[in-house]
């Protein structure tokens, strides 16, 4: 190929190009995104419906399913929860990834509002949220106060600092723990109720009648307009007190006669503390298209004008924020980019011997990584994890074409060329390999960029940055290297005493070599034999490989999960939580607590256990053995502790979550469920264990006599309405406070509501205006039922949740489901899985397609190459070689089979055919020119292409050393890819070197010059027209 020359002669022409690579990559780095991961939009919609007071079989019937059968018709669903309990519905819907938010928001709020008029009319409408799915929020900050309490905190936070947090770009949801709204509570008294002979009806009744928010609009004069205020509401407890309920023989009956009026918090169903201690807790959710980074960073700037602004009886204090792993891990790869600049400096040095000779190919790193910031402008790609990991793995490649090049030209220079001529000889000789080397780089990451789901989605960015970067350099070894090689390179006619040491050592490397080849070609089926052996051992290899999606990072932070008695109320998991943080914050490695009480049920509890800088503490591993034994023995409270999710779109919960659904009812369900669970609990791979279908709710059944009520001439909605004033919690309108709209709540004291006898005790109106009890009409039953009636895709549904012990890798959890309890399912009960496990069930596997596609590339594009199906073949004789070696190495216990080792397989096939590239080129050549034999051929060529072998795969190794000593956040993944790609390339390396020639004495193709066209004879064709 000559069109190289051109550029050897005109050195302003490849000076040009370079700079002009170089402007416009800086100015594609100016507007480049910062994020964790590439742009992944997983959205999912929450449906949450309130009917106070409606038991957990009601919301059911009435709410969930027309609700779920509506939904269930909207587009791009993957799958669908739900949960009735007492008093509310929610609908959870996991969108497909990457499916538009705000067209699903709207998708699935149409197909609510198409079943709201089948709803209950006394339940609220279906509120829609929608969130990332994620169980945890991007950053908490908490609030606490020794003078004011969890209400008045609220309201100042509902006041003043949930509007400023709103105004930041990309927050979707401010959530509010451990602090409940004001609310007016009415506590009714049934016995002063019934002495003056009132119901709840005739309560409600007055409440919205006389606390009643009108709009009377405005009168109209003949030149001015009036605008009308009526005072038809209550606007404070006073007057509220003061509310006339009813008269009798003229005494007038006021509220306060029959109830006391506060002003208190509406609903306490979960608590929250900071460090141990009481406190409201903020929590930030992201929006599904925002960047976490960004909203982290803008709040974290707004945080000194909150705190200025702040009273002085508020303590404001950021707990966690997630960002910080980000930003620690990101920092620690660009740190590794630069570590391995200079140790692939170090080792081209040691084989080139001259710094002139090293200059050019060193050269080549910061034109590649700054040159493919262009190309990932211009695909719309973002500096995140993955893509500065490309640019570590790239530091390695994208010297190999231009070691190629410089080596090449050296050698010509040693044979007695001077600078110019070596240059455009040399050149010409390499351009053919360079292209196709590059070329098959590309080939291994292009079905990467083609792949779906969150494989695809995290992946097609580091593939396609690797391979922009591996396509900016070979224009570089084409362009510029040559050119620097003509100026730079001289002849050595007096090489100094490194010089010589490095050329005396290669040559004595090459010689002993080529000897060891010699030897190695006597004994050929030998080398047959082993290779085969080595095939026979790679699946035996990968069955001692425990497999997973993505390795357990330290992310410098954990969960904690709380589970207490079936019958423990709030004030029960409030203190055992603080026992729990007290425990926590003890231990030398942590840095603060989190903890909710009541969440996410109301016998459990959640907490984030916040560790200090990396640097300051042990590995995160360590600190989970300390704080798990110190946590073992805390009385009638299990304690679990976990990591969060590797990758986005895992969802909340447990790690591995086993769903078994059927068309049968909940009690048939828990039988078959309960019996899976004694078997799960009874293996020592997990260390915790729950279920969420249990029969653990204390119900009291209600039967009314029928013909006794008919009798006094009481209805059915008489009974209903005065249990559900009495008990339900809920609101029966608003008052406006200070601009602000407040609930007001009647409902009975809790001495009054202590046990089912206190139902007996509540009154209802006969038709001849006598009161009548409860218990004259009510027979009460107590039985067990479920806290709540989950269901999955619109089947009942129990779900199995575990925490793998340390060690036990998500395959091999999921391999014992899948192996003992699958098949153990009756018929009409099928399974399915959330959580981690979820992903690695449906991505786990998504990469061996596209290695395998990658193989078939690469033969296509060698095939094409050297015009024969035979080379290629003995090429990629060499990927099992190396593959084996890699193995090896993780066979051994070093990593785990997951998403990052697997790309590092993937990238180490380009790496290792590109040794083949180099060794059959030459071998095609010099039975082209210089007519040889097979044999003769690929050991002349192999002795050729030893130094540039030994020199990239040394450039490559060397440049993922830091990846192997990677500390930190993040470091297991890096760790990962880096082992596969050195211990792959130096194993495969070794085996190439020796088995490749004796293959190809066997495969390769005998190589004739193509058949030649005369353009000098003319068609027989058109003689005979003529």
């Amino acid at each position: 190929m000559k069109f190289t020359d051109t550029f050897i002669r005109r050195p302003v022409l490849a000076i040009s190009i370079s700079l002009l690579i170089v402007l416009l990559g800086l100015q594609a780095l100016k507007g480049m995104q910062v994020r964790e991961y590439p742009k992944i939009t997983n959205t999912v919609i929450t449906v949450s419906t309130s009917y106070y007071g409606a038991s957990a079989s009601l919301i059911q019937g009435f709410i969930t399913q027309p609700l779920e059968q509506a939904i269930a018709q909207a587009d791009n669903i993957d799958y669908m929860t739900s949960k009735s309990q007492l008093g509310s519905s929610t609908i959870t819907v996991n969108m497909k990834l990457n499916t538009d938010p705000n067209a699903a928001l709207s998708d699935i709020l149409a197909k609510v509002n198409s079943v709201r008029s089948q709803l209950p009319k006394e339940s609220e409408d279906p509120s829609l949220d929608m969130s990332t799915g994620s169980s945890t929020s991007i950053m908490y900050i908490s609030f606490s106060s020794h003078e004011l309490n969890a209400s008045q905190i609220t309201d100042y936070l509902e006041r003043v600092i949930k509007p400023q947090l709103f105004t930041v770009e990309g927050v979707a949801k401010v959530n509010l723990y451990g602090g409940t709204q004001f609310a007016l509570r009415i506590w009714l008294d049934p016995e002063r109720m019934a002495a003056y002979n009132l119901t709840a009806g005739d309560v409600m009744s007055v409440l919205q009648a006389n606390n009643y928010q009108s709009s009377p609009g405005q009168a109209t004069g003949y030149f001015t307009l009036y605008n009308a205020d009526a005072q038809t509401q209550v606007d404070n407890v006073a007057d509220l007190e003061k509310l006339v309920v009813a008269s009798r023989n003229g005494a007038v009956i006021r509220l306060r006669d029959i109830a006391k009026v506060s002003l208190e918090k509406n609903h306490d169903v979960y608590r929250a503390m900071a460090n141990g201690k009481e406190a409201v807790v903020i929590g930030l959710d992201a929006s599904p298209t925002a960047n976490p980074l960004e909203i982290a960073a803008n709040v974290v700037k707004m945080m000194p004008e909150l705190q200025r602004n702040l009273p002085s009886t508020i303590k404001m204090e950021l707990l966690y924020d997630s960002t910080e792993a980000i930003n620690e891990s990101i920092d620690e790869v660009v740190k590794t980019i630069l570590e391995a600049g200079v140790i692939v400096l170090v080792v081209i040095t040691l084989f080139l011997g001259s710094l002139r000779a090293v200059f050019i190919p060193v050269i080549t790193i910061p034109l590649s990584l700054i040159g493919v910031v262009m190309l990932m402008q211009v695909f719309g790609f973002t500096i995140n994890l993955m893509t500065l990991l490309a640019m570590v793995l790239a530091i390695g490649l994208v010297v190999d074409d231009a070691i190629v090049v410089v080596e090449n030209v050296d050698r010509h220079i040693k044979a007695g060329e001077d600078p110019f001529r070596a240059a455009i000889i040399g050149t010409r000789e390499i351009a053919l390999p360079v292209i196709s080397m590059t070329i098959t780089l590309a080939a291994v990451y292009a079905p990467i960029a083609l792949m779906g789901g969150v494989t695809g989605s995290l992946f097609k960015e580091f593939a396609l940055t690797l391979a922009g970067s591996v396509f900016v350099s070979g224009v570089i070894a084409l362009t510029l290297s040559p050119m620097m090689c003509s100026k730079m390179l001289k002849a050595h006619s007096n090489p100094n005493a490194f010089e010589r040491g490095v050329e005396n050592t290669l040559n004595r490397l090459t010689d002993a070599y080529s000897r060891a080849l010699d030897k190695v070609m006597e004994r050929r089926p030998v080398v047959i034999v082993f290779a085969l052996f080595v095939f026979a051992s790679l699946p035996i290899l990968f069955k001692f490989i425990p497999a997973e999606l993505a390795p357990s990072e330290d992310k410098g932070a954990y969960m904690v999960m709380t589970k207490g008695p079936n019958t423990a109320n709030l004030d029960y998991i409030e203190s055992t939580m603080k026992e729990v943080t007290g425990r926590l914050i003890n231990d030398p490695g942590m840095a603060t607590t989190l903890s909710f009480a009541g969440i996410p049920n109301s016998n459990q509890g959640m907490g984030i256990a916040v560790l200090k800088p990396w640097s300051q503490r042990d590995d995160l591993k360590d600190v989970l053995k300390r704080t798990n034994a110190a946590m073992q023995d805390i009385p009638e409270m299990t304690v679990s502790s976990f990591q969060f999710p590797e990758l986005p779109g895992a969802g909340g919960g447990l790690p591995l979550q086993y769903v078994i659904t059927t068309p049968n009812n909940f009690e048939s369900l828990f039988q078959v469920a309960e019996g899976i669970l004694q078997k799960v609990k009874a293996n020592r791979q997990f260390v915790y264990t729950e279920m969420d279908l249990a029969y653990d709710s204390a119900t009291m059944r209600i039967t009314v006599d029928r013909d006794k009520a008919g009798a006094y001439g009481i209805t059915m909605q008489d009974i209903g309405v005065t249990l559900s004033t009495m008990m339900s919690d809920g609101y029966v309108n608003r008052i406006d406070l200070n601009g602000r709209s407040y609930e007001v709540i009647p409902q009975v004291e809790r001495k009054y509501r202590l046990n089912p006898e206190s139902i007996k005790r509540y009154y209802v109106r006969a038709a001849d205006g006598t009161a009548v009890p409860l218990g004259n009409l009510v027979n009460i039953q107590l039985i067990t039922e479920p806290r709540s009636l989950p269901k999955f895709s619109q089947l009942n549904a129990a779900t199995i949740g575990v925490v793998p012990a340390p060690g036990v890798s998500m395959g091999d959890a999921v391999a014992f489901f899948e192996r003992e309890v699958t098949p153990s399912l009756p018929i009409g009960y099928q399974h399915n899985y959330m959580g981690e496990a979820r992903q690695y069930v449906t991505e786990g596997n998504a990469l061996i397609g596209t290695f395998a596609l990658a193989l078939f590339v690469i033969f296509l594009v060698l095939a094409s190459q050297f015009e024969s199906v035979r080379d290629p073949l003995v090429i990629l004789v060499s990927v099992p070689l190396a593959i084996c070696g890699a193995l090896i190495a993780m066979a051994w216990g070093l990593s785990t089979m997951n998403i990052y080792t697997q790309v590092g397989l993937i990238t180490l096939v380009g790496l290792i055919t590109k040794h083949g590239i180099l060794i059959c080129e030459v071998t095609k050549e010099e039975q082209l020119k210089r007519g040889l034999d097979k044999m003769a051929a690929v050991k002349l060529a192999t002795r050729i292409r030893l130094r540039p072998i030994l020199m990239t795969t040394a450039a490559m190794v060397a440049g993922l050393i830091p990846l192997m000593g990677a500390t930190g956040a993040g470091a297991i993944s890096r760790f990962g890819i880096g082992l596969v790609i050195v211990a792959g390339l130096s194993i495969g390396t070794l085996f190439t070197l020796f088995v490749l020639p004796v293959i190809y004495t066997y495969l390769g193709e005998t190589h004739k010059p193509l058949e030649v066209f005369d353009e000098s004879i003319p068609p027989k064709a058109a003689d005979e027209h003529h």
